[in-house]
């Protein structure tokens, strides 16, 4: 019997697997600058609905294998999702009970966030930093935001996550 705590993992598995997945296809060069985040769109949604079940460890785990996968330093991404996640999960009964838009601005700022902690790394190891990359990303994460919760609500609702 399925332990009420273990309900739905393969459903929060396959949404990362997904985001995984928008994260690495390829997509044409006028179009890279404004891909979204959206690994850390649904770290953050898991985060907001389910804090006990998905954080930290996740994040850096799902941080690994963006590294792996995009050829970024080892790390990188892990720590930026950690970071978020660890944010995310500190405010998460605050931006639960806010409406979306102001979702939205915590999301963009989480976003922004990360994405300045890339930048940092990126300088700190001597690679040329992108800053056409900088606001992009946070800003389409941040309109997809409403989309992305209302979405993956309706996900958890259906297949009663929790």
């Amino acid at each position: 019997m399925n332990a009420p705590h273990n309900r739905g993992g393969l459903i929060i598995l396959f949404t990362f697997a997904l985001a995984f997945f928008l994260t690495v296809v390829q997509i044409p060069e006028w179009a890279r600058e404004f891909r979204p985040a959206w690994c850390a769109l649904v770290l953050i949604y898991w985060c907001l609905a389910l804090p006990t079940r998905v954080g930290v460890g996740i994040a850096w785990l799902v941080g690994i294998l963006l590294d792996i996968s995009t050829g970024t330093l080892l790390g990188q991404h892990a720590m930026g999702l950690g970071i978020v996640a660890f944010i995310t999960l500190k405010l998460h009964q605050r931006a639960r009970v806010s409406p979306l838009w102001q979702q939205s601005l915590t999301v963009f700022l989480l976003l922004l966030m990360d994405n300045l902690l890339t930048l940092l790394i990126q300088g700190a190891v001597g690679r040329p930093a992108l800053l056409q990359l900088f606001w992009g990303p946070p800003l389409i994460g941040m309109l997809l935001w409403p989309a992305v919760y209302v979405i993956l609500r309706d996900l958890r609702r259906r297949f009663r996550i929790a």
